[in-house]
């Protein structure tokens, strides 16, 4: 079993959460060479748990990619991805970047440019790909002939009602001025997604995007990983400051999907399904929320057999897809596999992020 050295960058929620237990869990398929925060204190924690040396705690990303590590996983804040994502690729450093990729197409496009020009794996963090019920309802609809309808429903409480069963390090030397500067890069990429200038963004309309980009897209990818990009933004709306949001999605085939992100913030049930409707045959796949620690992914499956009688199967999975997602990273580097989420195809879910936002704008 080769044994790959890696590096993590972004050393927040789903770091602490997923992937560190994780990576020091698959320990005959990874070392864990060192680890990137901005926070020198949270990263002195984590290298207390994790066995972490001081000298392999880095609070720029650039010195953990030019050191003996193999790959990275870049899990920072969302506005800098595109940083250690192109940073990895040139220095030939296989990479698994977390959803969503980054912010703007121009930044998409850089990413899998260096990718591509450096031959490296480059993988996106579409965790929910990797889920063995989502594969299972994959290969349900591939095979139906009569697609009609597509439904996808997120209702979000808030995330602090799962983190609270966590004990999560916190950053407590980051000062107020870095703070302001992230959240002005945030706001200066918002706009450029938007097609809009620095300043002239609609409070609404910039939570809305930030939904859409940062939870919303992990059922766009889950779309586009069975049925491709859409051919369309239909329609699109937010409401509720922009903390709901619905679109409609043409696809090449003829059908359409509405897809809904709804903000329930004090009701801690966590909702996400995509249902796949035919004339003869539906495909209905449930998800646990992304902080799940063995919570199971659903499958229904209603069809009509030879003696036209219905009939529905319910099938649940609770492998832990970041676990399986790691593994699929493993395969690829050293066995030469593909990515079933490689970077390039997650050009368009960017792109498309945008254009749902964009067209509620316009409406």
């Amino acid at each position: 079993m080769d044994r790959l050295k890696i590096g993590v960058v972004g050393c927040g929620a789903i770091g602490q959460i997923q992937y560190l237990p994780l990576l020091r869990d698959l320990r005959e398929h990874y070392e864990i060479a060192g680890i990137s925060d901005l926070s020198a204190d949270l990263m002195s924690n984590l290298g207390h748990d994790y066995g972490i040396p001081a000298e392999r705690q880095f609070t720029d990303y650039h010195d953990l990619i030019a050191s003996d590590v193999t790959c990275v996983v870049v899990c920072n804040t969302t506005s800098y991805h595109a940083g250690p994502a192109i940073a990895a690729a040139n220095a030939g450093k296989h990479f698994l970047i977390e959803k969503p990729m980054c912010t703007t197409i121009a930044e998409a496009e850089a990413i899998a440019a260096a990718a591509e020009a450096s031959g490296i794996v480059a993988m996106v963090g579409y965790m929910k790909q990797h889920d063995p019920g989502y594969r299972y309802a994959k290969g349900l609809v591939d095979r139906m002939a009569d697609i009609r309808f597509v439904q996808v429903t997120q209702l979000h409480p808030d995330n602090a009602l799962h983190l609270r069963r966590f004990h999560l390090y916190k950053p407590t030397d980051l000062n107020a001025s870095l703070r302001i500067e992230m959240a002005a890069e945030e706001a200066r990429l918002t706009a450029e997604a938007l097609g809009l200038r620095p300043g002239h963004v609609p409070a609404d309309a910039a939570k809305a995007f930030f939904w859409v980009l940062n939870s919303l897209i992990h059922d766009l990818g889950n779309l586009s990983g069975l049925f491709g990009p859409p051919e369309r933004v239909v329609s699109a709306d937010f409401w509720e400051a922009g903390n709901c949001i619905t679109t409609t999605l043409e696809y090449g085939a003829g059908f359409r999907a509405i897809a809904s992100w709804i903000d329930v913030p004090d009701l801690q049930t966590y909702v996400e399904s995509i249902g796949v409707y035919g004339s003869r045959e539906r495909v209905v796949i449930g998800f646990p929320t992304g902080f799940s620690i063995g919570l199971p992914t659903d499958v229904a499956h209603h069809g009509m057999g030879e003696d036209d009688h219905p009939y529905v199967k319910h099938l649940a999975w609770q492998e832990n897809p970041f676990r399986l997602e790691l593994l699929k990273f493993h395969e690829c580097i050293t066995r030469g596999t593909e990515p079933i989420t490689p970077v390039r195809a997650a050009v368009a879910d960017i792109r498309l992020a945008g254009e749902i936002v964009r067209a509620a704008m316009n409406a």
